[in-house]
């Protein structure tokens, strides 16, 4: 009988125990570059149902967090009127890690190394579950959304594109 993967503690899932958030931990087989399109496909669930947890930057290098539906883009020019700013951008993968503490393909908005503002597309709220990382390359969790809202203080914005 083969042993199930071992769930390692990242400060994502120590907060969301600390805080006794109800989740369900869902580790997969993490495929490099490939995004939510095959960690929702290893799960089997829909890919607009896993929330990507990007960083971002304003133009004075100010990070942020948003989360985003996994099928779907940010629109940095809608984001950046939403949250009154010039510009925003991705932050380059070294410096998201820097900001996060996590590496990139595993970067929870649970348990960051420094605090920021967190922004979450307005219609992830409305989901019954979500499923977003838990702080590891192959390792989501399933939680309810208004988690993000409680613990997290994240504010609502309408920034998608497509789908």
């Amino acid at each position: 009988m083969a042993k199930p993967p071992k769930i390692p503690s990242t400060s994502a899932l120590r907060l969301l125990r600390a805080a006794n958030v109800s989740h369900v931990v869902h580790p997969y087989a993490y495929v490099d570059r490939g995004g939510t399109a095959a960690s929702s496909a290893a799960l089997g669930v829909d890919e607009h149902l896993v929330i990507k947890t990007l960083i971002f930057e304003d133009e004075d290098a100010r990070p942020f967090v948003i989360l985003m539906h996994g099928d779907r883009e940010v629109s940095a020019k809608g984001l950046a009127r939403a949250l009154g700013r010039k510009a925003v951008a991705p932050c380059a993968p070294e410096v998201a890690e820097r900001h996060s503490g996590y590496q990139v393909g595993g970067t929870s908005p649970f348990g960051l190394k420094k605090a920021l503002p967190v922004y979450v597309e307005a219609s992830v709220l409305g989901l019954e579950t979500i499923y977003i990382n838990a702080g590891a390359r192959g390792l989501l969790v399933a939680l309810r959304p208004r988690v993000l809202t409680e613990l997290l203080a994240a504010q609502p914005v309408e920034v998608a594109i497509g789908g």
